[in-house]
């Protein structure tokens, strides 16, 4: 008798040069260094684990209050704070890479300089830590609204100077310009096999009791993710796919189910990152794998780069 089941879907991807077993990954700054998440799920059954951004020295971040609840996410104004890539090589990484992750090291900095001394230190990390994602688009720092990855020029020469962590590169990119298609391809001039897409957009909140900042960030604001952003990623995702089919897309910006993982992924994303569902629910990136298996058994999807961009081959519902 012939088995009611769909067949077994491969979830397995590609992003750029790295092979991952599956396209969930989790976001950059939404779960610390990433092994404080292995008590609620199995970190090695994800495609990879982002940590949070690391600069060459340790950095201490924005003043509190650093975060704050809006309609639809959050808004964030954490500031990069973290230990450095050295001390996090050293104390952070070996309890992550055994719970069997595969790791994405974060790097940012404040000047060309300080990126190449960031990938420079990663040169030398085990073979567990695949790949570098370059985040040219934090909002949450000194420089505020003046981001590497809101100039073509500034984007090409923080990826050409991180050349020397001898992996693969990603560029994390900013949602809040006016056309991210000759910045993602700047970012791949430059050396980036894919971009990931997109940061939070720039906001900002006060209290109308006492007309103060809610940020101690003050009059620069914060980043706002969650739900709220969703179709500026989709849509963000979509553009430069159309326009730079052959550059790799990690797609990141309010994917809290399986369903808007599946979203992005049409729209051109190779993996998809989970990142502000976490704070509510630190299974969140497992739920999302699993139901995006589940939305392919139901589609009659078999494999799962068969469906990246295909959104692109439809021009009505």
């Amino acid at each position: 008798m012939k088995s009611s089941r769909f067949p077994e879907v491969d979830l397995s991807t590609m992003v750029g040069s790295v092979a991952l077993p599956n396209p969930v990954l989790t976001a950059s700054g939404t779960a610390g260094h990433g092994a404080e998440l292995a008590p609620y799920l199995d970190l090695g059954a994800l495609g990879a684990v982002v940590v949070k951004s690391l600069s060459p020295q340790a950095w201490a971040g924005n003043p509190p209050l650093r975060v704050h609840g809006t309609t639809g996410g959050m808004i964030n104004s954490v500031g990069l704070q973290g230990p450095g890539v050295e001390a996090w090589l050293l104390r952070d990484l070996p309890p992550l890479l055994a719970t069997g992750a595969r790791v994405v090291a974060s790097i940012w900095g404040r000047s060309v300089a300080e990126y190449e001394a960031a990938a420079r230190a990663l040169a030398e990390a085990p073979a567990g830590v695949i790949a570098v994602e370059v985040n040219l688009s934090c909002p949450n720092t000194e420089s505020g609204r003046d981001l590497f990855a809101h100039s073509v020029t500034a984007t090409g020469e923080a990826m050409a100077a991180t050349a020397g962590c001898g992996r693969p590169r990603w560029a994390k990119l900013s949602p809040n310009v006016t056309d991210l298609v000759p910045i993602a391809a700047a970012a791949q001039a430059a050396g980036a096999e894919a971009v990931t897409l997109v940061n939070t957009v720039l906001g900002m909140a006060i209290d109308p009791e006492t007309g103060a900042y809610r940020l101690g960030s003050g009059a620069r604001g914060g980043g706002l993710s969650g739900p709220a952003i969703h179709p500026v990623a989709v849509r963000a995702v979509h553009d430069v796919h159309t326009a730079l089919p052959d550059l790799a897309i990690v797609g990141v910006g309010g994917v809290g189910n399986g369903a808007e993982a599946a979203e992005l992924l049409l729209a051109g994303a190779s993996a998809i990152q989970v990142g502000t569902a976490t704070f509510a629910d630190p299974r969140a990136p497992a739920r999302v794998l699993h139901e995006l298996r589940a939305w392919a058994h139901r589609t009659h999807r078999t494999r799962m780069r068969d469906i990246v961009g295909t959104a692109h081959e439809r021009t009505t519902p």
